[in-house]
């Protein structure tokens, strides 16, 4: 998937915005909580919330990592995402969206089940 793909994906899920904020990062939100980033001056990384269990495991990756500026441990870059699975994409991104919505109040969650 290349970024406009990954946009693509991203605004088709009930609820989510784009924004574009500090200055050139891109940012899909549900909520106005952030779960994808893509910074346009690092055009082959995207960020993406990880349940902290998984952290370990999922840095252990090749073009994995922890990522830069974000909460350790709950953040993960994926770079040159663009060779990645379609498939394993969609679950990162999917799984950062859950996560972020698992933060939200039970009455807002309740419009995303």
């Amino acid at each position: 998937m290349d970024i406009e793909e990954i946009r693509d994906f991203c605004l088709s899920l009930k609820g989510s915005t784009e924004d574009l904020k500090w200055g050139g990062v891109l940012c899909f939100t549900v909520e106005n909580k952030i779960f994808l980033l893509y910074a346009l001056d690092s055009p082959n990384l995207i960020n993406v919330k990880i349940d902290p269990e998984y952290f370990d495991e999922e840095v252990a990756k090749p073009g994995i990592s922890q990522a830069f500026h974000m909460a350790k441990r709950h953040w993960i870059s994926i770079h040159e995402f663009e060779r990645l699975p379609e498939n394993d994409l969609k679950s990162y991104i999917l799984n950062s969206r859950s996560l972020v919505i698992k933060k939200l109040s039970k009455a807002i969650q309740q419009k995303y089940l």
